[in-house]
């Protein structure tokens, strides 16, 4: 058998040494090697990447949304929170779907709710009655500041398992990732 580095594997080295699944003990790792045993003629690299984003996002949501039920607030609630404060201006209803990748019926249901809580305003657009123009009140802006340093030590303690190159390194590759999806899906939409 030859790995696809071109050298010989070595006994019980399934990927000849490339560091993937069968070197590793996690639940993507397991998922890969028994899609292997099924079909060992697929390439299951895109799945080792793919599905450790997919878990590691997930795993991270459920940790990080405790803060968020302490609050009462969900994650998407949240975002449009965290969106109003980050820009620091008015925002209509689509900009703050663009913001958060939400869709508008959902901005809609979580705008409702949250100015229902009195975390956010609605004023009226003096040219045009359909737009609303929305922003944080100050027990809005306060609940952000206050979650946002808790919300940044945990993600601080949960790299913390990475040398900080390793952080950097992985910072730019989800980056360079991530920038070139948003330009394929922005072609493919238009």
């Amino acid at each position: 058998m030859t790995a696809t580095n071109g050298r010989p594997a070595a006994d019980g080295d399934a990927d000849g040494g490339t560091g993937r699944a069968a070197d590793r003990d996690d639940t993507v790792a397991a998922v890969v090697r028994q899609w292997r045993a099924v079909h060992p003629q697929l390439d299951t690299g895109p799945m080792e990447v793919i599905g450790r984003i997919n878990r590691c996002a997930a795993l991270l949501q459920q940790a990080e949304d405790a803060p968020l039920r302490r609050a009462g607030l969900s994650r998407p609630e949240f975002d449009l929170l965290g969106a109003l404060r980050r820009t620091g201006h008015e925002l209509t209803p689509s900009e703050l779907a663009k913001e958060t990748f939400s869709s508008g019926a959902a901005v809609t249901k979580r705008l409702k709710q949250l100015t229902e809580r009195g975390l956010v305003e609605r004023r009226g657009d003096a040219r045009d009655r359909r737009v609303a123009h929305l922003r944080l009140t100050d027990a809005g802006r306060d609940l952000v500041d206050g979650i946002l340093p808790e919300q940044l030590a945990y993600e601080t303690a949960v790299l913390s398992v990475l040398a900080p190159d390793g952080q950097g390194e992985l910072a730019g590759l989800l980056a360079e990732l991530l920038g070139r999806l948003e330009g394929r899906m922005g072609a493919l939409r238009a």
